[in-house]
Parts: structure tokens; C-alpha cells; sequence
């Protein structure tokens, strides 16, 4: 299969409410939509690059750059068998892994679609539903945190993420045991913390929080490691971990007990599935972990939660938490259970609601084979 025609649209959406972390106060979302065509069948796909390189060193400039510079051209040029291919064929291009995703799950869908399968079914995925929690950004108060927490949970939501920034960790895991008893939340840093922390993290693990995820620096498994032998609560990797090859390490050095993975971190749904099935041989159980996607990055990861490891509930909440806008026709949504419907459809298996993108976008290019 030839890639014959390839569209980028630059998309801007407000947030319904700021979403603060450790590294950023974001009250807007901007992604690149990449719609790739091959013999009258069209995918879909979504960068997960933030407005500022916090999280990651690409920004939606950035993966524009890369796509029309570097990958598109190489991808012309394949002729692809499978939707793997693309992962091979741009193996030689290093980092630039939010850009690489882009288009790399686009092709996913092309190719489900194709074959007249869901996305999941391709992706071997074996669950009809996946399980999920909320991520909830640092609030004014620890009163205005325990009143999100309260309305989170009347969403059905079975896990709660919250994160944590220096000065602000032990009182936000005390009092939220406190006030939920029986409540399943985790706490995620990104990134704000050293090894010399470690006696927060030892005053943490009264409060029993299933995970905290990434505490020490992004690019770290050493220290993870050290942290790991000091504290009970488990250490989930996320932005450490970019391929199979760094999830097997983690492991092998002990420096991660869960993993976080998200499809647009690590290059694509092919290098998802890797890093899955290294973590699943080794009985470390995955998530699903999310970057405030709109409704195509969304249907996405509903497909890869269905694989088989992912056992614990990911950051896959339901389409209105975030924006007022939506740009699929078939909003995702949490039954009271706390778990959500994978599309049947083929495909992601939502329809992308073409024309508002097109009216909606910032910027649009169309690329071609030369």
C-alpha cells in the first residue's frame, strides 16, 4: 500500500477548566491532526505534543518539521505491507518520537479500516470495555482538591491520579486518605523530585497510594531504582520509558513495580505493543496514560487499553472532562462502572468530524508523493 495523499491540521482548543502540574499551567490545547488516504480509505491520527517542550523537548512546530521534512518523504517512498512497517521504515530518524506517532497511528487506522476490523482487533486487544480513572491537575486548596475528588468520583472514575509539585505532596496524600478511606489514587510528579527526596516519599507511604509515577528525573532509572529499595509504594515509570529496550531495563535494575504507557510518548502504537508485551512477560502490569487528547488521540487509546495487560485503570476519562468543542461525532463515555466502551466500528471507530477541523484549523498543508 502506497500513501498517496497526507493533510495536517493545526487545531487550538480551549480547556474547560487550567490543568496544572509540576512543569505547566496549560489552559489550551494545540495539535497537529494528521489524515492520511490510501486507495479511498482514510486514518486518522493525533501529536500529543504540548504548547511548550516541558514534558517533551517536541512542541507542535516541532512535529510539523519532522513530518513534512523527514518522515512524510521517507513514508512516500514505502511501499507498506502492515501497519508495523512504518515503525521500521523510520527507524533511522531518532527522537522526534510525538511526530513518528503521528502519522504511525494514522496509518493503524488506515489499515484497520482496510481489513474491516476495530483498531483494538488489529492491535490483538481482547477486553470490549476498558477500565478508567481521572487525572485531576494541581488545585487552589486542598478544600478545592477534595471537592474535585468528590465530583470526579461521582463520574464512576475507579482510580484517581493527582498531581504533585515540591512543598506540595504529603499534605495533598494525607489528606485525600483522610477524607476517601477506601479511595484508589496515585500520585504523579513529573519529573519534580531528586533521590534526596526520598524522606517525602517514606512520609507518603502511610497514605498507601496505589503508585507514584515518575518522581525523579525524566531521562533516570538508576536513582528510580535506589528510591524504589527505600519507599513501599510502587514506582511507575512514564516519561523514562520509551521503548521496549527501556522497560526491560527499568525492570531488570528494579527501577520500576508499573508503567505508564502512552502510545504518542514512545513512537507509535507499534512500539506501544513492544513495550506491553515486555512488561507482560515480566508481570508488570500497564496503563493507559493520557496527554489531554482530543477525540481522535482519545479513540486511539481506548484501542490500546484492550490489550491484555493493562490491568489497572488508565487516564482515559470521557470526552466532556476537557473540551467544550469536540471534533468526533461519538463522544466517549464512563458507564457508572467505572469502565468505557471500546468502538466495534472499524477502525478507531468514531467519526471524525472532518469539516469542523477544517474550519477549526490554524494552519492546513497537503502533502503528496513527489
Amino acid at each position: 500500500m502506497k500513501l498517496e495523499r497526507v493533510e495536517l491540521f493545526l487545531v487550538r482548543l480551549p480547556l474547560k477548566r487550567a490543568y496544572e502540574t509540576s512543569g505547566a499551567r496549560e489552559t489550551h490545547m494545540t495539535r497537529v491532526l494528521c489524515r492520511v488516504e490510501s486507495e479511498g480509505a482514510v486514518g486518522w491520527g493525533e501529536s500529543v505534543a504540548g504548547e511548550v517542550p516541558w514534558y517533551s523537548g517536541e512542541t507542535p512546530r516541532t512535529v510539523l518539521y519532522a513530518l513534512e521534512e523527514f518522515i512524510l518523504p521517507e513514508l512516500f517512498k514505502a511501499d507498506l505491507s502492515a501497519p508495523q512497517d512504518v515503525d521500521e521504515k523510520l527507524a533511522w530518524i531518532r527522537e522526534h518520537r510525538m511526530a513518528k506517532a503521528t502519522v504511525e497511528m494514522a496509518v493503524w487506522d488506515l489499515f484497520a479500516k482496510r481489513a474491516g476490523k476495530p483498531l483494538s482487533v488489529l492491535l490483538g486487544g481482547t477486553r470490549d470495555r476498558i477500565l478508567c480513572g481521572v487525572a485531576i491537575g494541581i488545585q487552589p486548596s486542598i478544600e478545592a482538591l477534595m471537592d474535585t475528588i468528590r465530583r470526579e468520583l461521582e463520574g464512576g472514575y475507579q482510580r484517581v491520579k493527582l498531581k504533585i509539585k515540591p512543598g506540595l505532596e504529603v499534605e495533598i496524600a494525607e489528606a485525600t486518605r483522610r477524607t476517601f478511606p477506601d479511595l484508589a489514587f496515585m500520585l504523579d510528579a513529573n519529573s519534580a523530585y531528586t533521590l534526596r527526596d526520598a524522606p517525602l516519599f517514606k512520609r507518603i507511604d502511610p497514605t498507601r497510594p496505589m503508585m507514584i509515577e515518575q518522581p525523579l528525573a525524566h531521562d533516570d532509572l538508576v536513582d528510580h531504582a535506589a528510591l524504589q529499595r527505600e519507599i513501599k509504594t510502587p514506582i511507575c515509570l512514564d516519561e523514562s520509558i520509551h521503548s521496549g529496550e527501556d522497560a526491560r531495563k527499568a525492570i531488570a535494575i528494579g527501577a520500576t513495580r508499573i508503567v505508564n504507557i502512552k502510545a504518542g510518548r514512545v513512537g507509535g502504537l507499534a512500539s506501544a505493543k513492544r513495550v506491553h508485551d515486555v512488561c507482560a512477560a515480566h508481570d508488570v502490569p500497564v496503563w493507559c496514560g493520557g496527554m489531554l487528547e482530543m477525540g481522535i488521540g482519545r479513540a486511539h487509546n481506548v484501542h490500546l487499553a484492550a490489550l491484555p495487560n493493562f490491568r489497572l485503570p488508565g487516564d482515559v476519562s470521557a470526552s466532556a472532562r476537557y473540551f467544550g468543542t469536540e471534533i468526533i461525532a461519538e463522544p466517549f463515555t464512563v458507564d457508572e462502572d467505572g469502565t468505557m466502551r471500546v468502538p466495534t466500528k472499524p477502525g478507531i471507530g468514531v467519526t471524525v468530524l472532518e469539516d469542523l477541523i477544517r474550519k477549526l484549523a490554524l494552519e492546513h498543508k497537503e502533502l503528496r508523493p513527489s
